[in-house]
């Protein structure tokens, strides 16, 4: 097997497979670029090794399981962070096990290394009075005002992924019967979404004061920042955050960290609570699995539950039974039928 041949690997997977062949978006190629950045600097800094001469071979199992339990106990990282990294490490030797079937082993190896189980989280999402204030908040008096206003109502109203808003172009929108925003997701997946009419209204007010016109603007962004580039991922970030700030001097309810990704979570969650089939919020919000879209489902549930549970703490329902307080007894119950 040839020394120093991970370089010209890593270089074709991220220069050539991931974008070429598999056509992810650059964030993703990012994300696999940065952890591969992470691995390089553990193998120089920690392990000795020197990078410009690295070889597959000494990137073992046993290499890749202490890069990972460095990133847990040095850098502190989440189980969710943890498993982001172990995911585009295992894509990796996936991709090098098919295309070099001599170091098989090696990946086969690798592969195994498991993930760390993550809690369920319910996703943060917005109240209908929470949302209010934070739409009542930009100055619509003002020029820069109506434009955030109609930034933060398409936001919400198509559920976009921030950089699928980001890139939205003039053509992609259609404010004729039936109104709709069509974006390319991940995977460059394109869809249509359809809008509320008072998102039409705003957009069409918002085209005329800007003086777009479709025909000759095409090819223009949406929204634009400085020199009428179109308004980064951050830009729409800290549009959200403005207004949230403000917001909460109005409302003290509001979630602790919101952001752009939470109008999409509570576009999701108001579907669901409006009894929307779940099978249209997973076309609208552009799932690959209708699994991952039943969460918001599986929220609500719980959010209905605690509901429930605070009303009736008023009454004074039967307390547990001494035997559901006995740990030792649960612990019997529990393994009881185990082999």
């Amino acid at each position: 097997m040839k020394q120093a041949d991970f370089a010209p690997h890593l270089t074709r997977y991220l220069s050539h497979y991931l974008p070429v062949q598999r056509n992810l978006s650059s964030n993703t190629i990012k994300s696999y670029r940065d952890t591969f950045k992470l691995l390089l600097t553990y193998c120089r800094d920690v392990k000795g090794f020197r990078i410009d001469r690295l070889s597959i071979n000494k990137l073992n199992k046993k290499c890749i399981e202490d890069f990972l339990e460095y990133l847990s106990n040095n850098r502190k990282y989440t189980e969710t962070t943890y498993n982001q990294r172990l995911c585009a490490i295992h894509a990796f030797f996936d991709y090098l096990q098919m295309d070099t079937p001599e170091y098989m082993a090696i990946c086969q190896d690798i592969l195994k290394i498991p993930s760390k189980t993550t809690p369920d989280k319910p996703a943060t999402y917005l109240t209908a009075t929470n949302l209010e204030h934070i739409l009542i908040a930009p100055d619509a008096s003002t020029r820069k005002g109506r434009r955030h206003l109609t930034i933060l109502v398409v936001l919400y109203d198509t559920a976009a992924r921030v950089s699928e808003l980001a890139d939205v172009q003039v053509r992609d929108v259609r404010l004729d019967f039936p109104a709709t925003i069509t974006f390319h997701g991940k995977g460059d997946k394109i869809r249509s979404v359809p809008l509320m009419k008072q998102t039409v209204a705003l957009l069409n007010d918002y085209f005329k004061e800007n003086g777009i016109n479709p025909k000759i603007h095409y090819d223009m962004p949406l929204f634009w920042g400085a020199h009428r580039q179109k308004l980064s991922r951050s830009g729409i970030t800290y549009i959200v955050n403005k207004y949230t700030d403000m917001a909460r001097c109005e409302s003290t309810d509001l979630p602790e960290r919101i952001s752009p990704h939470t109008f999409r979570h509570t576009k999701a969650m108001h579907l669901v609570q409006a009894n929307v089939n779940t099978v249209y919020i997973k076309d609208l919000l552009g799932h690959a699995n209708l699994s991952t879209t039943e969460c918001y489902a599986k929220a609500d549930n719980e959010t209905k539950r605690e509901v429930l549970e605070k009303a009736a703490s008023r009454y004074n329902l039967p307390k547990p039974s001494a035997w559901e307080e006995d740990a030792e007894l649960i612990t019997w119950l529990s393994n009881l039928g185990k082999s």
